[in-house]
């Protein structure tokens, strides 16, 4: 892959698992890297490069952020901030609005103001239940749609060069998530049944290693091009039923992983079969099988 022309990146979502390892690898390719983060939120994914990056503390206010970007200058803004939650109560409405549609709109302002006009933003497969063109599986995915929609105005009205970059399953290693992959670690090394659905879903799961190479291959696309917004799916192609995922993961591991299939019911709106029609981001690729990818991925403390 060509390196991006850019010298100066403004991250968001620096703080989780994958926008740490965006920005540690932005690090390794000696860019400048500004990271945004709310006030209380924890830097210990940062930690290892700590010394070689801005962090910068956002109020929650859009003129706060407008001062922020002014700040850092960046010439790409690459934005994961996100608040997911699969199946929301009413008290978590304002924070999925808040994270999901208020903090990158303002980013988007932010943006503007200081002339910055090209973006990687993210979205998710979850924007398509059951294959649709659009139907979100849940609030969640609903309100990334509808920050896509407000990024079409930015982008149209403002000269932005914006991608969103569709997400599905990832996993890697040292993953504070308690998703999937750390979950069979736990429940391998606990040696306790596990309780889970029939286990028919199908998963499509990328190493997060790739997952950030398609982040560098889409900015070093936005060189050039002419549309003011592009959309890609970031999936192997090859989803696996969560039943196969689980003896993957026993075969390259070594371990075996006690569940009770059937014992729990599917939640509500689960996803079956992944999205199929995304269109493929022009010279990337998953490169790292699922079985190769597990080695090295037990989370501390297992």
């Amino acid at each position: 892959m060509a390196e991006p022309s850019f010298e100066t990146a403004l991250v968001t979502g620096a703080t989780g698992y994958v926008g740490s390892r965006l920005a540690a690898r932005l690090v390794g390719l000696g860019k400048r890297v500004h990271v945004v983060a709310r006030p209380g939120s924890r830097l210990d994914l940062l930690a290892p490069i700590a010394d070689r990056l801005t962090v910068h503390r956002h109020d929650g206010t859009t003129e706060g952020l407008v001062a922020i970007v002014a700040d850092a200058r960046p010439d790409v803004a690459f934005h994961l901030a996100s608040n997911f939650i699969a199946q929301h109560v009413t008290a978590d409405v304002a924070g999925l609005v808040g994270a999901n549609l208020l903090f990158p709109t303002q980013l988007l302002e932010a943006l503007a103001s200081a002339h910055v006009d090209r973006l990687i933003a993210t979205g998710t497969s979850w924007q398509h239940y059951e294959d649709a063109p659009y139907r979100p599986v849940d609030l969640y995915a609903a309100t990334k749609q509808a920050f896509e929609d407000v990024l079409a105005y930015y982008a149209d009205a403002c000269g932005m060069k914006a991608t969103t970059l569709v997400l599905f399953d990832t996993y890697g290693p040292r993953d504070p998530r308690g998703k999937l992959v750390s979950l069979l670690w736990r429940t391998a090394r606990a040696g306790r049944p596990l309780a889970m659905s029939p286990g028919e879903q199908k998963l499509d799961l990328v190493h997060v290693d790739d997952v950030v190479e398609a982040y560098l291959v889409a900015a070093a696309l936005l060189d050039g091009r002419a549309e003011p917004t592009r959309r890609y799916g970031v999936a192997t192609g090859r989803p696996l039923a969560l039943r196969e995922s689980v003896a993957i993961f026993e075969r390259a591991t070594g371990l075996r992983v006690p569940i009770a299939w059937g014992e729990r019911p599917y939640r509500p709106r689960e996803v079956m079969t992944p999205w199929t029609t995304w269109d493929a981001l022009p010279g990337w690729t998953a490169r790292i099988a699922l079985e190769d990818g597990l080695i090295g991925t037990e989370p501390d403390g297992v």
